[in-house]
């Protein structure tokens, strides 16, 4: 909410899991107790460029306990002698101040840090998918019991008296049948020799007439 001519905390919404607010070059000169009620987790807070002049203004950011970076650039607060001495003593659980620390230490880069935030969260999505995921193979085994469950009851289902069809008893059939092709032979050639026994008499029955004849 930088630069929005703002001038009042107090219509704030609740956010609780905010922890940057960005609210420079504005026109705010009290009211921060507001900051500790609605935003209670904020660690990075940018100030700079409104009409905070005292510390007693500054004194209401106590309660924001994860506070970590505070900015009152262009703020006439930052003209008071021992300013940066007097904020750190006033809030200590900050550790930046303008960007840099009691020491003089320049504080990291926001967009660093939030890259690094970003690879940590690229290497638990890379662990994430590396391997198969839990339970997995405990799926996969129990696929193979059921697939195994589903065989035995496709044997159990066939009746009492039913066989399952064999090499056995295919040979046994085909003998059958060659049993059978030879009793058809058989048959034939017997009929075969009646005829031609049939045929005997009748020529024979010929001879004897003739003979009589003559």
């Amino acid at each position: 909410m930088a630069d929005v001519e703002l001038s009042s905390l107090a219509r704030l919404p609740s956010l609780n899991k905010l922890r940057k607010l960005e609210l420079s070059n504005n026109s705010i000169s009290g009211g921060l107790e507001v900051l500790a009620e609605k935003c209670p987790n904020l660690t990075y807070l940018n100030l700079s460029g409104n009409k905070i002049k005292d510390l007693s203004t500054v004194e209401a950011l106590q309660n924001l306990k994860n506070l970590k970076s505070l900015d009152l650039f262009n703020c006439e607060i930052t003209n008071l002698e021992d300013y940066r001495e007097s904020i750190f003593e006033l809030l200590q659980q900050i550790t930046y101040l303008d960007g840099f620390d009691q020491e003089d230490n320049e504080a990291p880069d926001a967009s660093d840090e939030e890259d690094d935030d970003d690879g940590d969260e690229d290497d638990e999505d890379e662990e994430d998918e590396a391997g198969p995921p839990e339970g997995y193979e405990e799926e996969e085994e129990d696929d193979d019991e059921e697939d195994e469950e589903e065989d035995d009851e496709a044997g159990s289902e066939l009746g009492e008296g039913e066989e399952e069809v064999g090499l056995s008893y295919l040979m046994k059939e085909e003998i059958q049948d060659e049993d059978d092709d030879d009793d058809y032979v058989e048959e034939g050639e017997e009929e075969a020799e009646e005829e031609e026994e049939g045929l005997r008499g009748e020529k024979r029955k010929r001879d004897a007439d003739d003979d009589g004849e003559d």
